[in-house]
């Protein structure tokens, strides 16, 4: 079932990928991944759960979703045209504006096998050979800049790519020094992974670096499991008609994005929220101010979804268990699972900051 729902249709030279807006329910990772394209500086998205749920299925329907980017013409890492920061844009810098053109946002798969040269990039042997010139050729950390990095699997993903991640994710820069060659671009994406956590855990300086964490599960009700079945049924059957009958929503979301994006800046963040969101940390006992961060500006992303002009206690609420679940302690004394000990936290809270109110 899993392999299904990472199937890509070819029709002549268009590949067509299942709608996002046509995946049945799973609110909270959809929610995730429109809040990561509001604002990517709340980190990545962690989905975790049974196989053959969508994991896959919503994050290839990113890149149909997401409103195209500009980026300079011919640069090998995206570079925007405002910001021009990579080696080859600032050695053509001319003074003037680059060309620039529209392209899809970028999402890279990064596989489990994948080698470090792959993932950083290497010397382009070719040119070396023909030309005798020590060359730099990008990996996959250039292709997924101002973009999307995605990691099937994660938690099964090998130490030594695990540190790159790491290191690479906190500068959102790539550096290489290897064969003669010394190279830095830039390298901002947002991380995107996926997995099922009976498979093994993930390091937790990893799963630090994942602004959200969701949990998805196998529908449960008998209408649930129909629609799936029925809605995947009549992409193989048709992908073009299915994918046109759902292009609305999807644009529907698509504006819904552009439009938070516009509203983020000026969507305000009242110091009772930062008390809230702090408190809610300290109660829960996370580690750093890493947590109240995301849950802030994942909450200010929500506002501006809603076209809110303030962070609201109910927005916090929302956005409390994707922010703050895989950033809990292990309690031996308390075996419910993070997102009870979250709920539990946040009604405790609520109910003190509401007897506190005049």
């Amino acid at each position: 079932m899993a392999a299904a729902f990472n199937l890509l249709f070819t029709n002549d030279a268009m590949a067509l990928t299942f709608p996002f807006s046509a995946i049945v329910g799973q609110d909270d990772m959809k929610l995730a991944i429109v809040l990561t394209a509001i604002d990517p500086s709340i980190g990545g998205v962690l989905v975790l759960g049974d196989r053959g749920t969508g994991k896959s299925t919503a994050v290839r329907a990113l890149a149909a979703l997401l409103p195209k980017m500009r980026v300079v013409t011919g640069c090998r890492y995206g570079c925007d045209p405002a910001a021009a920061r990579c080696p080859d844009c600032l050695a053509k810098a001319t003074g003037k504006a680059p060309p620039s053109q529209l392209v899809s946002v970028p999402v890279v798969d990064l596989p489990l096998g994948a080698t470090e040269d792959r993932v950083v990039g290497a010397l382009d042997l070719e040119r070396a050979l023909s030309q005798g010139v020590k060359a730099f050729e990008p990996g996959l950390l250039a292709r997924a800049n101002r973009g999307y990095l995605y990691i099937d699997e994660v938690n099964l993903l090998e130490d030594h790519l695990v540190d790159l991640l790491i290191d690479v994710a906190a500068s959102g820069e790539n550096v290489v020094e290897r064969e003669g060659l010394s190279v830095r671009h830039p390298a901002r994406f947002v991380l995107v992974g996926s997995g099922n956590p009976e498979e093994g855990e993930l390091r937790p300086q990893l799963l630090d670096r994942f602004g959200l964490s969701v949990e998805v599960k196998t529908p449960g009700t008998l209408a649930e499991r129909v629609e799936v079945v029925k809605r995947r049924d009549a992409f193989e059957q048709a992908p073009e008609s299915f994918c046109e009958a759902w292009t609305k929503e999807d644009d529907r979301v698509r504006r819904s994005i552009v439009a938070g994006r516009k509203r983020l800046a000026a969507v305000e963040i009242p110091d009772a929220a930062r008390a809230f969101a702090a408190q809610l940390c300290m109660t829960l006992g996370t580690d750093g101010l890493r947590g109240d961060l995301t849950l802030v500006r994942a909450a200010r992303a929500l506002a501006a979804l809603h076209g809110d002009s303030a962070v609201e206690q109910t927005h916090l609420q929302r956005v409390a268990a994707p922010s703050l679940r895989h950033r809990l302690r292990r309690n031996p004394l308390d075996d419910s699972g993070s997102s009870t000990r979250v709920e539990r936290a946040l009604t405790e809270l609520s109910a003190s900051v509401a007897k506190a109110k005049p």
